[in-house]
């Protein structure tokens, strides 16, 4: 082995051998969930995939068939000026994204207390850009809905059971 290989190695070696992993999503405690939600909502939506490509839990079609209920409330978007030109146009916007969750078991038991997330992006604006702008908007809707899901389904992995299985 030559020195390159060898100094190319060495960290990746040292990396390996502490322990170290990458956070991964490895499903959640419950054998069946349901998802109590606001009809159309992104992060619903979201969680609902990462939920199914789990392949751990089964979402139920109703609260009395699953093991605990995953309410989600307040789900809510916001756009608001950040800034102006010395000319009165908008060049900057703050992104908003309020929800909040808690979960129960069917017989009314609390799992986890409501919890909030917010969640702000800022975004620069520019009228000549309108569309590009538009799809950076959307875009960061999209990215803030999947933080707030992963958030959510972090929260819901650090749970216990209500039969007290893990």
């Amino acid at each position: 082995m030559n020195r390159r290989q060898f100094l190319a190695l060495t960290p990746a070696l040292l990396v390996a051998g502490c322990g170290f992993q990458l956070r991964r999503y490895d499903g959640v405690p419950f054998a069946s969930l349901y998802l109590d939600a606001p009809t159309g909502s992104p992060v619903a939506q979201r969680l609902r995939t990462l939920l199914v490509a789990g392949e751990r839990t089964r979402l139920t079609a109703t609260a009395a068939e699953a093991e605990a209920i995953l309410k989600l409330s307040n789900d809510s978007r916001s756009k608001t000026i950040l800034s102006l030109s010395g000319a009165g146009r908008v060049t900057e916007y703050r992104l908003g994204l309020q929800i909040s969750y808690s979960v129960v078991s069917p017989d009314g038991r609390v799992l986890a207390e409501t919890e909030g997330i917010e969640l702000v992006r800022d975004l620069t604006y520019d009228d000549a850009l309108l569309l590009a702008k538009g799809a950076e908007e959307a875009l960061l809707y999209r990215d803030m809905d999947e933080n707030a899901a992963l958030r959510i389904l972090r929260r819901l992995q650090a749970l216990k059971p209500a039969n007290g299985r893990s």
